[in-house]
């Protein structure tokens, strides 16, 4: 560290009212299995954390009574959230317009309480220093258990800090390149709900077909498209649907894939597990060791797949496959969906993907006798599906596909600008570049 920050030992900062370090409860206090809802306060485990983001749109929730009854680890926006136990070490950053949350057992937040002693975004990038990092590794084998740093342990740790000036240069570089990784996501949420308002409307609403029985060109849509659609209802078993549209069940239109990795090919593989997926996002793309892999790597998948997770499915553990995954092996936990000729791949996931259907699933799930609720495909493969012809289906996947052409430019450059953050912080933090240098690098790519 550079010769001019003072290093403090981090409970000498919470004595001083400086630094607030805190887990969530355990034991008594901890939520009940049965407190878990669908819209309630965030409950973040290290699972609903990613590149330095909260993943709030797929963290579990928790009611009012078990908010109540919690005692500690209730998040502010601008905590720093470290994951202490199992997958140690992943760090995130609340935003300051985040709503309530609580922290798991398994995570801590980090909190300033005098910004003009301790910036909060300093805080944020230091935990993700190497110096941070060399006391986390030094004390995550000091139990038999799984990987766990203890609040006790962390209280220990050291912290270098520098002139708050220094401190804010510091993070406002790092905090430039964070803010245009933020607005490409933002931009990409934006993307995908108008993907998903698209489908809602021809799909779910029939909003086309109700257009041209009175008589009005349909909304956004030129004579062509219009044209695709029919102007009238015919009676269905699922009630009224556009003519000419048929009802199938999911065993109709799809196949669960049990399809064996070949493991003698690859020496590294990218294993996904339930966790791994949240709202059809893929949350990481590392690379393993074959032989270091869990029992349960097993299923190979191809482009075009539908992941989702058999375990809890109102938790939106899914995702579609938009790229050839020739080194990814999932979990035995997933069901590898794989559309037959009837129906657009695109089309079948965003039709098992929707709330309606997932709250179904969620009910299917609950009535099996079992530890946790979970689904196989066999028990879902009666759910009933208004299937439309394939020319609207075609026009869809041309719709979406444009959007999706720029979901991927955008999470592309992300990749880029994490990678120039992530060689940029130590070399910040310990002097070997100087902060002119950094900032002329950042303007250059932002």
């Amino acid at each position: 560290m550079i010769t001019n920050w003072r290093t403090y030992i981090v409970s000498e900062l919470e004595k001083a009212g400086l630094l607030r370090v805190e887990d969530g409860n355990h034991g008594e206090y901890r939520p009940r299995r049965d407190e878990f809802i669908e819209s309630g306060t965030p409950f973040i485990r290290a699972a609903d954390m990613d590149k330095g983001i909260i993943l709030f749109e797929s963290a579990s929730r928790i009611n009012q009574t078990a908010l109540s009854r919690i005692r500690k680890g209730i998040g502010n926006p601008g905590d720093t959230l470290f994951s202490s136990k199992g997958t140690v070490g992943k760090v995130a950053l609340a935003p300051l317009d985040c709503e309530p949350f609580v922290c798991s057992p398994q995570v801590t937040f980090w909190r300033s309480l005098d910004h003009n002693f301790l910036d909060y975004r300093f805080l944020c990038y230091y935990i993700q220093s190497s110096d941070f990092w060399n006391q986390v590794t030094s004390r995550s084998g000091e139990t038999d258990m799984a990987p766990y740093i203890s609040l006790t342990n962390q209280r220990e740790f050291k912290i270098a800090i520098p002139p708050l000036p220094e401190q804010k240069t510091i993070a406002n570089i790092l905090g430039t390149l964070d803010d245009k990784i933020e607005l490409n996501q933002q931009m990409n949420r934006t993307l995908e709900a108008i993907a998903q308002a698209i489908f809602k409307s021809w799909f779910v609403n029939f909003d086309p077909v109700y257009a041209k029985m009175e008589g009005r060109q349909p909304v956004g849509m030129d004579a062509a498209t219009a044209a695709l659609f029919p102007d009238e209802f015919e009676d269905s078993p699922l009630g009224k649907i556009p003519k000419g549209w048929k009802v199938m069940q999911l065993k109709e239109i799809a196949n669960n894939e049990s399809e064996t990795f070949d493991f003698l090919s690859h020496s590294e593989v990218i294993f996904l597990n339930t966790g791994d997926l949240a709202l059809g996002k893929f949350l990481h793309a590392n690379y393993s060791q074959k032989d270091v892999l869990p029992g349960q790597a097993k299923k190979a998948i191809k482009k075009d797949d539908i992941l989702m997770s058999e375990i809890r499915p109102a938790n939106g553990r899914y995702a579609f496959v938009n790229f050839t995954p020739d080194d990814y092996v999932v979990s035995t936990k997933f069901m590898v969906i794989r559309a037959y000729s009837a129906i657009e791949p695109i089309v079948l996931y965003r039709m098992l993907t929707s709330l309606e259907v997932l709250s179904n699933l969620q009910v299917i799930a609950e009535t099996r006798s079992g530890t946790f609720p979970q689904v196989t495909f066999k028990s879902i493969s009666h759910l009933s599906f208004v299937v439309p012809p394939k020319s609207i289906q075609l026009l869809y996947k041309k719709t979406v596909d444009k959007l999706d052409k720029k979901i991927r430019f955008n999470d592309s450059e992300s990749k880029t600008l994490i990678s120039i953050r992530d060689t940029l912080l130590p070399k910040l933090l310990s002097g070997e570049i100087r902060v002119k240098e950094a900032e002329n690098l950042v303007e250059t790519v932002t």
